[in-house]
């Protein structure tokens, strides 16, 4: 691909980028008394999810959430019971879509983009969440780490879509809310385009790479990876 043509095939990521996982926010307040504790959850199953990776282990990433939801109720002295469990993992398959993603999915489809995802989530029988969430009909496929057991941010899992897409790594552009998700994506050879949802944001220090598009809404990056494609 030429340095200044713009990939014509976007990437998604899955989880708070398209999926609002605040609703989880009352499984958390409900056992622990604070909503908060979602994010000290999620922090902890994205770094445990590397962790397995880095040392060449591989368990699900919806076990690796539970025994997470176990650790963090450890570390605060709460207890957790099968039906806690059991709530993690239903609210974990339905969550809805933010509010700004069908109508940047429409955009970029109406653009000519193709459009696929790729998510640390294991895959999972109709109705998925993606189709529950009413987003299926945008993505031609839908990737799951799974295929490698490798966890995003290894260099297998965006290689992996570009094999199975027959093209490129320089083809692809990721869109995702972690900024983690972008720098390994980016140095894999991929474009990324960086969504600051809250809790979301730029790391500023010598040798990180600064995305290659920067928004606070979905429809605005879309827009600008609409704009750089009409270049």
């Amino acid at each position: 691909m030429s340095q200044n043509k713009f990939p014509s095939i976007i990437v998604f990521d899955v989880n708070e980028t398209l999926l609002d996982i605040t609703t989880l926010e009352p499984l958390f307040e409900r056992v622990f008394g604070d909503q908060a504790i979602m994010r000290e959850w999620f922090a902890q199953l994205v770094l445990y999810s590397q962790t397995m990776t880095l040392s060449g282990l591989y368990v699900s990433f919806g076990e690796l959430g539970v025994g997470a939801l176990k650790m963090v109720a450890t570390i605060h002295q709460t207890d957790i019971a099968d039906s806690d469990v059991a709530e993690l993992k239903e609210r974990l398959s339905n969550m809805p879509a933010h509010p700004d993603v069908i109508p940047a999915l429409t955009r970029l489809r109406d653009a000519g983009f193709r459009l696929v995802t790729l998510t640390n989530s294991p895959s999972s029988a109709s109705p998925t969440p993606l189709e529950k969430a009413g987003l299926s009909q945008f993505f031609e496929h839908t990737f799951s780490i799974e295929t490698v057991s490798k966890f995003k941010p290894a260099p297998e899992t965006y290689n992996m879509v570009a094999k199975a897409l027959s093209v490129d790594t320089s083809d692809l552009c990721l869109v995702a809310c972690h900024l983690w998700d972008i720098i390994g994506a980016q140095a894999a050879g991929c474009r990324g385009a960086f969504l600051t949802r809250p809790h979301n944001t730029i790391i500023s220090a010598p040798g990180v790479p600064l995305p290659d598009l920067v928004a606070s809404e979905l429809t605005a990056l879309a827009d600008q990876i609409i704009l750089h494609k009409e270049r």
